[in-house]
């Protein structure tokens, strides 16, 4: 996977210089928003945490804090975002998901049904650095049911490595039987499985499952479970089939237009094309043009406008007319 975004570090870089660039493009009568954007979008993020570093060096104040004062609206929420680390902006996303009236399900299970078990793992961590609690007390006490259950399973962050060949037989039919076969569900079992085999074991037993009952398993969650249950189960088997096709019709979903008007769901948009962006944008990107019959950067471009818009496509990395 790796080489597969579209972000990359930039040669010759130089942290001091590109610290005081930026402390050039806030400073004096208005902000040069068309600097900062093109500066940021051209360096990884290792890169960036270097010239933050530098700026605070230099000027003895927070690059981020200065560039919330200068900045505004969802433009300077993306930028803000991509001066995170990875993981610090994964846990921030988390948190803002939990925290408030209502919990934002939609994230919790997107970022973790998508993120590897050491992605995982380092999200927990931080988590309990920044917030002096963990991730899990926080998950269970905003959500319940098979639903927590599940999520507390992603947060263990332990799935079996490789192919269990005794086992795949045996999960597709405990699946069935706890399924299609049955009146009522038992969803213990779905939880437990798809939660703890690793992706390559689950794409087995889902063929195997498809053998047994005659169905993609796709089509038996649909018909067995509901709500934030059925959405998390669903992420779970799509991202062992395909992480990038996943986030590509997690994105589709954040821009489609919607007959209330909703919108385009910016929060999901950024926090896709932040995450993904040094790590495989050009997936997502092919599997959105596969799957749509349209570019995800022509998407973008008729959703989106302004600064915002220009940071959103440099992410994206170009279109596949």
């Amino acid at each position: 996977m790796a080489g597969r975004g579209t972000i990359k570090a930039q040669s010759g870089f130089n942290a001091n210089a590109d610290a005081e660039a930026l402390y050039k493009a806030m400073k004096g009568f208005g902000t040069d928003e068309a600097a900062i954007l093109n500066l940021l979008t051209a360096r990884s993020n290792a890169q960036r945490q270097q010239i933050k570093a530098a700026y605070k060096t230099l000027h003895g104040k927070d690059l981020m804090q200065e560039l919330k004062s200068e900045l505004t609206g969802k433009f300077e929420t993306l930028i803000v975002a991509l001066l995170e680390t990875p993981t610090m902006y994964d846990v921030k996303c988390l948190k803002h998901a939990i925290k408030g009236a209502g919990t934002s399900e939609k994230v919790l299970i997107h970022i973790l049904a998508s993120r590897t078990c050491n992605e995982i793992q380092e999200i927990n961590k931080a988590y309990k650095q920044e917030y002096g609690k963990s991730l899990e007390d926080d998950v269970t006490g905003d959500t319940d049911g098979a639903f927590r259950q599940m999520l507390v399973i992603l947060l263990q962050a332990s799935r079996q490595q490789g192919v269990q060949e005794a086992l795949v037989q045996t999960d597709a039919k405990t699946l069935f039987e706890a399924g299609e076969k049955k009146f009522g569900t038992d969803e213990e079992q779905f939880v437990t499985i798809l939660g703890n085999r690793s992706a390559e074991h689950l794409r087995r037993v889902f063929a195997e499952y498809m053998k047994l009952s005659g169905f993609q398993i796709e089509e038996s969650i649909k018909r067995e479970t509901s709500g934030h249950l059925q959405e998390v189960l669903l992420a779970v088997v799509t991202c062992a089939r395909s992480v990038p096709t996943y986030l590509a019709d997690c994105l589709h979903k954040a821009m489609k237009p919607c007959p209330q008007g909703a919108g385009t769901d910016d929060k999901t948009l950024i926090e896709i094309m932040v995450s993904r962006s040094e790590i495989d944008m050009l997936d997502i990107r092919a599997e959105f043009r596969r799957m749509f019959a349209t570019s995800l950067y022509k998407m973008i471009k008729g959703d989106t406008s302004g600064d915002y818009s220009k940071t959103l496509l440099v992410l994206c990395g170009g279109d596949d007319a």
